[in-house]
């Protein structure tokens, strides 16, 4: 914990979107770190078996909603714990659309979700950082800078939430770990929040509808095979050349395309199941006939698949998107070389809800406080040298 701070880093400090959070999240804990906590307290286990369900089944908000809690053992937990369950803060788009969700955390800051309907099925994009520092160039998101890694419990809390926007008896068929962060540079939160996703006593969620998508972290990849979780894995490639991937995804100096396609073939994959590589299509940057023919080559001996993703242009971005018959042209390129390969139609750009989208609305809402005490700064310091 930091130390107390003073003088004019006071007033920062007390700022909703830099205050600290004092209290461990219950959110998070496993089945048997709830079951010691109760012991500990003096309660017995079945208290924490009840809690345990209240938390990840039920998705409560509040303890109060623990019903069959005894009085006494919740009040000890709202005195030593926060729940940490994300607050909805805002929706836009309509139920049975695509909807993008403004997620409120309990220090004041923001991150964004979406819930994606399509066919009957629905998917939930989730967010695994406050921010992203990897600043890759066609990414709203990194523009927006790094604030914090989000904690497991504040991972898991965001589907439990998103689960009060689901209509009469539709179901979330599918999770992406593609929101804002980069999943491996939070590998132990990510780990420990998809280990409770999973898991049958918890949110009992399908590993095999689980998919994590990591900017390029070579070294993070063999441990997160390591870890055991059987979720899928994707890689954001976007590039056949360190050339171009140096301009699009600084993390490519340090991590280059050999390095990660290297920890790619050597990465546990369970019987059926294959990598994803993602490929934004940006005109005149990536989307050439011997851009395609480079990536056949360079994946070859990966079991994979390749998503080509029609690029979601912002007036403060540099790039256009490919023309559709480009992208239809690179797909058959790599068809042609048996690959099995989707061209992803983004939902949500209305929204700013679409791939790279993310961080629009955050931005605004944690600009605004900074806005005014900027100006009632300005206020104080005109009136003090009129006075003076």
């Amino acid at each position: 914990m930091p130390a107390q701070p003073n003088s004019s880093a006071a007033s920062a400090a007390s700022t909703p979107s830099t205050r600290p959070a004092k209290r461990p999240l219950l959110l998070g804990l496993d089945f048997t770190e709830i079951v010691a906590l109760t012991q500990r307290a003096g309660f017995d286990a079945f208290r924490g078996k009840q809690l345990f369900h209240w938390l990840y089944q039920k998705g409560i908000a509040s303890l109060d909603e623990a019903t069959n809690l005894p009085k006494d053992y919740r009040a000890f937990l709202a005195e030593s714990h926060d729940v940490g369950l994300p607050v909805i803060e805002r929706v836009l788009g309509q139920p049975g659309s695509t909807q993008k969700i403004v997620f409120a955390l309990r220090d004041g800051k923001h991150i964004e979700g979406v819930l994606m309907r399509d066919e009957g099925k629905t998917s939930l994009c989730v967010s695994t950082q406050v921010g992203c520092p990897l600043e890759c160039r066609f990414c709203m998101t990194g523009q927006g800078g790094f604030q914090r890694n989000l904690e497991a419990g504040e991972i898991v809390g965001q589907a439990l939430a998103a689960r009060e926007l689901l209509g009469e008896g539709e179901l979330l068929n599918n999770m992406v770990f593609m929101g804002m962060g980069e999943p491996l540079l939070n590998l132990e939160a990510v780990v420990r929040a998809l280990r409770l996703l999973i898991s049958p006593q918890a949110v009992g969620f399908s590993s095999r509808r689980i998919t994590v998508s990591t900017a390029g972290i070579a070294p993070a990849i063999p441990k997160f095979g390591e870890a055991g979780t059987d979720v899928n894995l994707a890689i954001s490639l976007n590039a056949t050349t360190d050339a171009v991937r140096n301009r699009l995804m600084p993390i490519n100096r340090r991590h280059p395309i050999a390095e990660l396609l290297a920890a790619c073939r050597a990465y546990p994959l369970l019987k059926r199941r294959r990598i994803t590589f993602e490929y934004v299509m940006l005109k005149g940057v990536n989307d050439t006939d011997a851009d395609a023919r480079r990536l056949a080559r360079l994946v070859r001996g990966i079991p994979c698949k390749l998503n080509l993703i029609l690029f979601n242009p912002h007036e403060s971005l540099p790039f256009e998107p490919s023309e559709e018959s480009r992208v239809d042209r690179f797909g058959q390129i790599l068809r042609d070389a048996q690959y099995t390969v989707a061209i992803r139609h983004s939902k949500g750009r209305d929204l700013q809800a679409a791939c790279g989208q993310l961080a629009g609305h955050v931005a605004e809402t944690e600009k605004r406080p900074r806005l005014a005490a900027q100006k009632a700064l300005a206020a104080q310091k005109a009136l003090a040298a009129k006075n003076a």
